[in-house]
């Protein structure tokens, strides 16, 4: 029940904070925080749990709620969490209080309403990873989408109603394309066993010949590659992430795009190991080849959002290789890089979104010497820009690190060209960094630095930036279990005889009903 209450939460504080905010629109915001923190820390108590209890050891589920929703069908509420869900969950809710922060001085007008859309986007992310029903997975999916459409349909600037029209027909063609592939792969099953269900602890023993499994690869891949997004699925992304609100920009680039690198690691890869292994080789050099393209586009923008929207695909393709590598050393790496990205990328849009507050502009050109007058800001976004290059001691140089020395041993002639990347990327992030706070002083352009406020909110993200640089083990911990079942599925032909998760072999043995089957710590 834990787990349906962390969605409920988030659905119910958005309601009252819409309600609320028609009158009362600071008292909205502290309803929207104070949902996102009480989720915050349920997870945070499963994860101390799961780490008193020895997760090392732990083969299976950690938490299970399951409640049959449409039998006829087969279809069923069943929410799970493992290591790597509660990984996830603690960054969405992290970063969610922060945006609802972020968003104090940013959105003025309609708080309430932007509250409603805020917490519903985290009620969709939170579902998709607690899914383990493939249709409720795809049903949470979708739900992600109309909110976020909104908030930047209505709180983004400038051409925000292509942004968010583009962001939208993109996604959602894509969605349709995967809801086929789960169809499909629901009716093949249900041919082999006699058994409709979209249960993916039954779907991954389904037996696929080579075209099926190709044919519902693809039709999960382009949906995980558009959310991502990787080229040529990318063209969406530098307009939704420019003219995004501060908050949809953090809530787009840390954590939408992790849904989709979750779908690639729970769904797409272990439910058809045959024809990732086929493509393995493909979808690694179109990792590389994102993480290029991105990384030259990222040094020929002049906004700084759009720099650090191309920034944010180049980093992209670094996941893209270590999910195709298929070891355990690249796809702790992945994990790692999910949250060194996210809390990377979202403080650097936060500092763009206080510059835009201040000066009205993301042109980089109208930036110059702002250290001398903004050197808490400054020391900020040095640091940040650091944590993007990786530079040692920052969880960024331990998540490429792990990924890049995982992809050596699948493919040395793509690792060499991804780690080309690096290049790129010193100079277009020195290039941003050295514009905007070095140079002459433009008097009539000087920015105001950071106040308490906006300090209290980069703290933490600093603070988890260093700690995760030089103390990973605490993630490792936790997500080593899943990874090597990931890649125990991801690795064995599905015409082999296969095992899943059970729960009951976690050491909580609790009888399964027909209807409805939860166990808590």
């Amino acid at each position: 029940m834990i787990l349906l209450i962390l969605i409920l939460i988030l659905i119910a504080g958005g309601i009252l904070s819409w309600i609320s905010g028609r009158t009362h629109p600071t008292l909205s915001r502290w309803i929207a925080a104070l949902a996102v923190l009480s989720d915050f820390f349920i997870v945070l108590y499963i994860w101390i749990f799961c780490a008193t209890a020895n997760v090392s050891d732990i083969n299976g589920w950690i938490i299970e709620y399951n409640h049959r929703w449409i039998g006829r069908f087969g279809i069923q509420f069943h929410l799970a969490v493992d290591g790597l869900s509660v990984i996830l969950l603690i960054l969405a809710y992290f970063l969610g209080t922060l945006t609802v922060f972020v968003s104090r001085t940013q959105v003025s007008h309609k708080t309430g309403l932007f509250h409603l859309n805020l917490l519903w986007v985290l009620a969709g992310i939170s579902g998709v990873f607690l899914s383990v029903d493939l249709f409720l997975f795809y049903f949470f999916w979708e739900v992600m989408l109309v909110p976020m459409y909104f908030l930047i349909g209505i709180w983004g600037s400038g051409n925000r109603i292509n942004a968010a029209y583009k962001f939208f027909i993109f996604t959602q063609l894509s969605g349709l394309l995967m809801f086929l592939a789960i169809l499909l792969l629901y009716f093949i099953h249900a041919a082999q066993t006699g058994v409709y269900t979209f249960d993916y602890r039954e779907l991954i023993h389904t037996n696929l010949s080579k075209p099926a499994s190709i044919l519902l690869f693809l039709g999960f891949i382009i949906a995980f590659f558009v959310k991502l997004p990787v080229i040529p699925f990318h063209s969406w992304l530098p307009d939704a992430y420019t003219e995004a609100p501060t908050g949809g920009s953090i809530l787009l680039a840390g954590l939408l795009s992790k849904t989709a690198v979750y779908g690639l690691m729970r769904f797409a890869v272990p439910l058809f190991p045959d024809a990732g292994r086929l493509f393995s080789p493909f979808l690694m050099a179109l990792g590389a080849a994102t993480i290029l393209y991105g990384a030259k586009l990222a040094f020929a923008q002049t906004d700084i959002k759009r720099i650090m929207a191309y920034a944010s695909l180049s980093h992209m393709g670094f996941i893209l290789i270590g999910i195709f590598a298929y070891n355990e050393l690249a796809y702790q790496g992945v994990i790692m890089q999910i949250i060194a990205h996210a809390i990377t990328i979202g403080a650097l849009f936060i500092l763009a979104g206080a510059l835009q507050e201040r000066n009205h502009s993301l042109d980089i050109g109208e930036y110059s010497g702002l250290w001398s007058k903004a050197p808490k800001m400054g020391g900020t976004g040095l640091i940040f820009i650091l944590a993007m290059l990786g530079l040692p001691g920052m969880a960024g140089f331990v998540a490429e690190f792990l990924t890049l020395a995982g992809a050596f041993q699948a493919n040395v002639l793509i690792t060499a060209i991804a780690s080309a990347g690096f290049i790129v990327s010193v100079i277009y992030a020195l290039k941003i960094f050295q514009r905007i706070f070095y140079g002459e002083i433009r008097d009539r352009k000087i920015s105001r630095d950071f106040n308490v406020k906006e300090i209290f909110i980069m703290i933490p993200l600093i603070v988890v930036i260093f700690w995760l640089g030089l103390f990973p083990g605490a993630v490792f911990r936790i997500s080593e279990k899943p990874v090597q079942l990931l890649l125990e599925h991801s690795t064995t032909s599905a015409n082999q005889n296969k095992t899943v998760p059970d729960i009951r072999s976690a050491g909580w043995s609790y009888p399964l009903k027909d209807d409805k089957t939860e166990t808590e710590p």
